[in-house]
């Protein structure tokens, strides 16, 4: 045999090429040769995130502490990420859809042929099991994160918990809510001192963000609702992401934000100086706390 494999041949050209060497064997019988045997066609998985991190084991359990506390305590607990972005017009969205005739898209998904480019924004309310899309038309930056949050904070969160004054917020380590950003620091803060809120972050380490629970308990059921369907305007958009539920009770609401959020804001050393961070002990690159310089009430 020859260093070149062929691991991809139809059964109808094995069958052909068996035929070639005198092995009469029709497709179907190549077929039950091949299942016992444990061959199927499979596709690439995506599994490798790179080197892991020193402290990845350290970090899920400290993570998972903090949502036991916080659990146990009734104090809220939401999971945030921003979902793919999608382009707003006559454009395929993967999957199918029952119907009498298939939708007629456009051929090519160029950006400028797109009303918008939407930005969807997610918070996961772990206790209640509630989700929330903000979906912002401009950049997704820190700013608009965190004016997410503030969102759902005041039309939802505010009310459904306000006899309390803390937050847990459950985050990737990138992206505009990552680890590293400035303006997502002093953004949050602003916000805490507005709400009068101690807010908790604690992100998920590196190459780990499918472990966040938005991911598979408000990420997942959107994309299966609107599978097949084109997002051919932004209340079509809205009203698919609002229509989402599941057999476990999950109820989505969704916004739009139409603010414009510049990029690479710089937030100089001396503003987080000012900020009232606290690290924590443990991974304290991944986790901090923020407290309000100053109390006030949630009207």
């Amino acid at each position: 045999m020859s260093e070149a494999k062929f691991v991809r041949r139809s059964l109808a050209t094995l069958s052909a090429e068996l035929a070639h060497l005198g092995h009469q064997a029709c497709p179907s019988t190549v077929a039950e040769l091949l299942r016992p045997l444990g061959y199927h066609l499979y596709v690439n998985v995506k599994r490798f995130t790179g080197p892991d991190h020193p402290d990845r084991d350290r970090q899920f359990r400290y993570l998972q502490e903090q949502i036991e506390r916080f659990r146990d305590a009734g104090w809220p607990i939401i999971s945030v990420d921003t979902k793919k972005k999608e382009l707003i017009g006559d454009f395929k969205n993967p999957g199918r859809k029952r119907g009498l005739q298939p939708e007629q898209v456009n051929c090519h998904d160029f950006r400028q042929d797109a009303q918008y480019r939407a930005v969807p924004y997610g918070i996961y309310d772990v206790l209640a099991n509630r989700g929330h899309v903000c979906v912002g038309l401009s950049a997704d930056t820190p700013a608009f994160a965190v004016a997410s949050i503030r969102a759902w904070w005041a039309r939802l969160g505010c009310k459904r918990y306000a006899p309390f004054t803390e937050l847990l917020i459950l985050a990737d380590a990138g992206g505009s809510n990552g680890c590293r950003p400035r303006l997502w620091k002093r953004q949050l803060q602003a916000f805490a001192d507005y709400f009068g809120l101690v807010v908790t972050v604690g992100h998920y380490p590196t190459g780990a963000s499918k472990w966040n629970p938005i991911e598979h308990r408000l990420f997942g059921p959107i994309s299966i609702n609107w599978s097949g369907e084109p997002l051919r305007d932004l209340p079509t958009m809205l009203g698919l992401l609002r229509g989402t539920t599941t057999a476990t009770g999950l109820v989505v609401s969704a916004t739009a934000d139409r603010s414009c959020y510049p990029t690479q804001v710089k937030v100089t050393a001396a503003e987080m100086a000012r900020l009232h961070l606290q690290r924590h002990e443990v991974c304290p690159q991944w986790n901090y706390t923020l407290r309000p310089h100053s109390m006030a009430s949630c009207n």
